[in-house]
């Protein structure tokens, strides 16, 4: 499956953010990864819908928007509005009976669905569910903080995730999140990962190269 990066501007200067955009589209990528954290569900508060939008506004790359929120399907209308083309929900953040329904409602507002577990959250509490989603986030790090450590751990769950899309012939992207840079990207990448959120390695390490890292991990 082809690789993408998905650079986060939660890492970038909000002073500065159509730079920041036009920075992501100058290196290749195609996605903008937009963190929405609440200060309840993580202890961090970061953007809301006025982000969004404005992002759409000045780009077509796709809105790889992440809900770091309590009581996310309460906003999936508005962040669909606000012209989110993915939206990842956390499975920690949902009553489990709901959560097919809220799957659904993600896709009939003409998004497309994935979901996120935290690191100490096994990866098989997400395997009913798979044949509704287009993706799956994998967190690397403990989410509400950018700039944190890869867990090196995170390669076994992301491989025992991998092995068992391939199993059922699904066309699930896996996306990875938390402590990504030049020198962690390959050792998700090896355990199945295609989609690589980076955030502070993207747009404050001048060594970075995202046009060269995207062409080394497809070739």
């Amino acid at each position: 499956m082809e690789k993408h990066i998905s650079p986060s501007i939660l890492a970038c200067d909000i002073l500065h953010l159509e730079e920041a955009i036009r920075k992501v589209e100058r290196s290749g990528a195609d996605y903008v990864h937009i963190d929405i954290m609440d200060g309840v569900f993580v202890p961090n508060i970061s953007f809301g819908m006025p982000i969004v939008s404005a992002v759409r506004k000045i780009t077509e790359l796709t809105l790889d928007v992440h809900l770091m929120i309590v009581e996310p399907w309460k906003y999936i209308e508005t962040f669909a509005k606000c012209g989110a083309d993915i939206l990842t929900l956390h499975y920690e953040a949902l009553p489990e009976k709901q959560i097919p329904d809220i799957l659904r409602a993600i896709r009939q507002n003409g998004m497309k669905v994935a979901l996120s577990v935290k690191p100490k959250t096994e990866v098989s509490v997400l395997f009913p569910y798979l044949e509704l989603l287009d993706m799956i986030l994998i967190m690397t790090v403990e989410p509400g903080f950018g700039g944190q450590k890869y867990i090196p751990e995170s390669a076994d769950k992301i491989a025992t995730l991998h092995r068992e899309i391939q199993r059922q012939g699904l066309p699930i992207h896996i996306q990875v999140d938390g402590g990504i840079n030049a020198s962690t990207i390959r050792d998700a990448s090896d355990a199945g990962a295609n989609v690589f959120v980076l955030g502070t390695a993207f747009f404050t390490d001048p060594s970075f190269d995202a046009n060269q890292t995207i062409k080394e991990l497809n070739a």
